[in-house]
């Protein structure tokens, strides 16, 4: 392909073409609810609906990284060595987080029972209907991509403030589609992007100490996981998830700033920005 058809701005055009596809998908997804059919059917175009950034990622790749195989990058995601201790210390801050959240919902909330789960069955489906939506279909795009891509031009930090606030708004539709109203539905899309700038830090810091997708991927599983099981008020959930993960996020930046957050990606692939 010739030089000349190579985009210069592959990040945004990543970004606008995501959200085109998303839409259509999207109020398909809509369309399935009001019309009462099946939920395994709503459940199959939601997990479709989620994978628009990958999509998108696909379609635009031989204009990105002329020459290379899509097959082969989303391999060399996979590809490094898992840190043990990156993969323990991910775990027990978001087990840690999710006791928080519980202890905080639970404590002011008048519902019934603490879990939106009834049985290990239904448990289980929805780690696994979670797992196929968010976590697979979102993270080789905004993480594998996106994230990386801003890496060559800007800080991790910066550039995690970048993706995260378009990945946030790509989130857009959802926002109404949780029945809040006026003060309170401005209440949850501002805690809502509070708390994915914040988990995208954790997930960009991490995800450069072992540069595996699996890392992302598991924070993003564990993010909507455990707020997903919990009963209690929509609000507050997201709430506490926005001050925890923030403190989170913070708390990665005092403790290693120059070399998790502060520095360039290191790589040989040609520079572009958003």
């Amino acid at each position: 392909m010739n030089k000349e058809k190579k985009l210069k701005k592959p990040v945004a055009s990543f970004i606008v073409l995501t959200n085109i596809i998303f839409w259509p998908l999207f109020c398909l997804v809509g369309a399935i609810k009001m019309l009462g059919l099946p939920a395994w059917l709503f459940d199959v175009m939601f997990i479709i609906s989620a994978w628009s950034s990958t999509f998108a990622f696909a379609i635009l790749f031989k204009r990105i990284y002329p020459g290379q195989s899509f097959i082969q990058f989303v391999k060399d995601k996979f590809k490094n060595k898992l840190k043990f201790s990156v993969m323990l210390t991910v775990s027990m801050i978001q087990t840690f987080l999710f006791l928080m959240i519980l202890f905080l919902a639970t404590k002011n909330s008048e519902v019934d029972s603490i879990f939106t789960v009834s049985s290990w069955g239904m448990l289980i489906y929805f780690f696994f209907k979670n797992f196929l939506a968010g976590p697979l279909g979102e993270e080789i795009g905004w993480r594998g991509f996106a994230q990386i891509e801003l890496q060559k031009k800007h800080s991790p930090l910066k550039a995690s403030i970048i993706i995260g606030f378009w990945w946030g708004m790509w989130h857009l539709p959802i926002w109404f589609t949780t029945g809040l109203v006026g003060i309170d539905l401005i209440k949850y899309i501002l805690f809502f992007m509070i708390s994915i700038l914040s988990i995208k830090i954790v997930m960009t810091a991490f995800y450069n100490l072992n540069q595996n997708l699996i890392i992302p991927i598991i924070i993003h599983q564990f993010f909507n996981f455990f707020i997903g099981i919990i009963n209690g008020n929509l609000i507050d959930l997201i709430m506490y998830s926005a001050i925890l993960y923030s403190v989170a996020a913070v708390l990665l930046i005092v403790l290693n700033p120059k070399k998790v957050l502060y520095g360039k990606e290191d790589t040989n692939i040609v520079r572009s920005g958003i």
